[in-house]
């Protein structure tokens, strides 16, 4: 990849979002090749491999991260950035672990997404009062919690604890 090639693929299912995001990144000096679909997309790259890849993570044909190791066979020095609406952290590392260079939140602007493709976004500072170990603890054990369903049984279970001990923790105030 030179560093003058600025092809680029756009798999996004959502019309006026890949629409507006081809015109946008044309604008930036990339040559766009635009597709609604996985099987699309492959297609697209197969034909002229790109040298940047922009994905949504849930097409209605498949998940965009499939996408990945076939782009980076085609190109390994390719920059892919995954652009999703449905943000959390399994997918984000799962993305990163596929090969993709970036994982941004949707509505990301085009000033965003062409940061990441060009490697020009800056790591945030870190906290100046980061969180202590036992109120990251008591943040997991929340989630958890939730997404359990708020069933204390069903939470022990999955956090390999006593139900008793687990009672103990939420009936605790949150430490600081």
């Amino acid at each position: 990849m030179t560093t003058d090639d600025r092809r680029l693929l756009i798999v996004e299912d959502d019309r006026a979002f890949r629409t507006r995001l081809q015109l946008s990144m044309e604008r930036r000096g990339f040559t766009v090749a635009a597709a609604e679909s996985l099987e699309e997309g492959q297609r697209l790259a197969s034909e002229n491999p790109p040298a940047f890849a922009v994905l949504d993570m849930r097409l209605t044909d498949g998940n965009g991260v499939d996408l990945v190791p076939m782009l980076r066979e085609l190109n390994p020095a390719m920059r892919i950035v995954i652009l999703t609406g449905y943000g959390n952290i399994a997918s984000a590392v799962a993305a990163v672990k596929a090969g993709a260079v970036d994982y941004l939140a949707k509505p990301a602007s085009a000033e965003e997404i062409e940061a990441a493709l060009m490697a020009i976004r800056e790591a945030p500072p870190p906290p100046d009062n980061p969180m202590s170990a036992d109120r990251v603890k008591w943040e997991h054990i929340q989630r958890v919690y939730e997404l359990c369903n708020r069933n204390v049984s069903e939470t022990a279970r999955r956090l390999g604890m006593h139900r008793r001990t687990l009672q103990r923790i939420l009936a605790k105030k949150s430490p600081q």
